[in-house]
């Protein structure tokens, strides 16, 4: 009798993004936590790894652990741009970006990623700022996306309370897996 081993979905360490409808303003709080850390805990994750480790996918077919450090910044930054957009326009028809071929240009693989890590601190702080002053009705604010519909900002905090946490893991799991 085999017994059945389960594997660890690579693709998402920390589970896939769910959001159950508006949070409240704790729950709204502990997300913006969480970006605030976001820039800390991806430098902690890439601290003192090698060039070759740096050019290591995170899982088979996936993007190096470079790539994922620069992907970070390009769509937080999107994000800051769409919550500032969010804010200032009824219902803006946001600009999708192609992140897979974003992560193949020169800058992807070439940037040395200490560049990416200071455009991240920075973004977030002006992001965070930003994010700490609004009021739950700016949180309620819409923007529509050409793929998923209308979302709200409060919806992209969730989010991304997710997505740089779920990039983070990529590199630490690559790094326990690897024994780094």
């Amino acid at each position: 009798m085999s017994t059945a081993v389960t594997l660890p979905d690579l693709s998402y360490p920390i589970g896939k993004f769910a959001y159950a409808g508006p949070m409240t303003k704790q729950q709204r709080v502990a997300a913006i936590d969480v970006i605030e850390q976001t820039p800390a805990r991806m430098r902690e994750a890439v601290r003192g790894l090698s060039p070759q480790q740096l050019d290591t996918p995170y899982r088979p077919g996936g993007w190096t652990v470079r790539q994922v450090a620069h992907h970070v910044p390009d769509s937080h930054m999107n994000a800051f741009i769409r919550t500032k957009l969010a804010l200032t326009e009824d219902e803006p028809t946001i600009k999708p970006y192609d992140e897979k071929r974003w992560a193949e240009l020169a800058d992807a693989r070439l940037t040395p990623i200490e560049t990416s890590l200071v455009l991240l601190e920075a973004v977030h702080e002006r992001w965070d700022h930003l994010l700490r002053a609004m009021s739950d009705s700016d949180f309620a604010r819409t923007f529509r996306h050409p793929e998923h519909g209308v979302r709200t900002v409060d919806w992209m905090v969730a989010l991304y309370a997710w997505h740089g946490p779920h990039h983070v893991a990529h590199i630490t799991s690559l790094r326990e897996r690897n024994g780094w």
